[in-house]
């Protein structure tokens, strides 16, 4: 793949399920699908997905089965993704067999194997999405999947948490955690550097003049949650892990090696600590580790469930 190759972002998220769905880790998953059944056992649960992206935790969802009646709100900033989310849950529900129905516009109904899913799409930026519709936020859960890494927590949690109900839950999952490998090496040292700098970038991200972002998220997620008394349930780390096998990489999940090349790159071309042509000529190799079906990549992460109380 040439370094200039103009890469699709939704194609990426799609390409990332897979890698999610080995990631995601079971036991919070599994407490996650137990405490909802105990405290949410009476009628439809009203679920608010922040950074939906194109519905693949919708579509986990229900192939899970972990919601049996519910309200499912997609909140995402990107129109394009809406788009293709729609899509992409039509034809997930025609391959599954299962019944899927437009309602209103961006709304949907979803039944399949006993579980009725009302879905309705939002494309606004969080926090305003949150005072829009203040008076209606009462959310029984809320999930935030590879979304909290993007902006700063210390804003961003207090808002969820205030929307949640009294006995409201919040499902954090794939963190990231100040970890990224690339093995084999190429050049040890200067792996080192383009990794560090690389997690730099995002210590130091801004957005609109505003801190957004944090390489090690998952751990300070704890501390921030119990400064605001919320409850952690359950965590356990949920590791991207992407490698080749026999017959090389699994579905599409090179294409979602070269998205985290592309990203490394777009993220450090201005860097004045790499002399010209230097990051270019890594990310060239790396390229051609993918291609060659060698590439492995790791990136720590964690999942955490909890509640805004008991």
């Amino acid at each position: 793949m040439n370094q200039n190759q103009e890469l699709n972002y939704q194609r990426y998220l799609a390409a990332k399920k897979s890698v999610d769905d080995r990631a995601l880790n079971r036991r919070v998953w599994d407490s996650l699908r137990n405490v909802l059944r105990a405290r949410f056992s009476d009628g439809p649960v009203r679920v608010l997905e922040v950074g939906a992206g194109i519905g693949t935790m919708i579509e986990r969802v229900l192939e899970c089965r972990l919601l049996i009646d519910a309200h499912y709100s997609a909140l995402d900033l990107r129109p394009e993704n809406f788009d293709y989310a729609v899509n992409y849950l039509h034809q997930w529900a025609i391959r599954s067999g299962v019944h899927f129905e437009f309602q209103a516009d961006n709304q949907f109904l979803i039944r399949s194997h006993g579980a009725e899913i009302r879905i309705e799409f939002a494309t606004e930026d969080m926090f305003d999405f949150f005072q829009n519709r203040q008076a209606a936020s009462n959310w029984d859960l809320v999930i935030a999947s590879a979304f909290l890494d993007l902006v700063d927590i210390s804003e961003a949690l207090p808002v969820i948490l205030d929307a949640l109900s009294p006995r409201g839950l919040f499902y954090f999952c794939l963190n990231f955690d100040g970890l990224t490998v690339f093995e084999p090496a190429t050049d040890p040292k200067l792996d080192d550097l383009i990794i560090s700098m690389y997690h730099h970038t995002m210590d130091k991200r801004l957005v609109a003049g505003l801190p957004s972002g944090d390489s090690r998220t998952g751990r300070h997620l704890f501390s921030a949650l119990n400064g605001l008394g919320a409850v952690v349930l359950s965590a356990g780390a949920s590791d991207w892990i992407v490698f080749p096998e026999k017959d090389g990489y699994q579905v599409d999940e090179a294409y979602f090696l070269h998205f985290i090349l592309n990203t490394i790159k777009n993220s450090l071309t201005d860097c004045p600590e790499l002399e010209k042509g230097v990051l270019d000529r890594w990310i060239e190799r790396r390229r051609r580790q993918v291609e060659r079906a060698e590439l492995v990549y790791i990136a720590h992460q964690l999942d955490i469930l909890g509640a805004k109380g008991f």
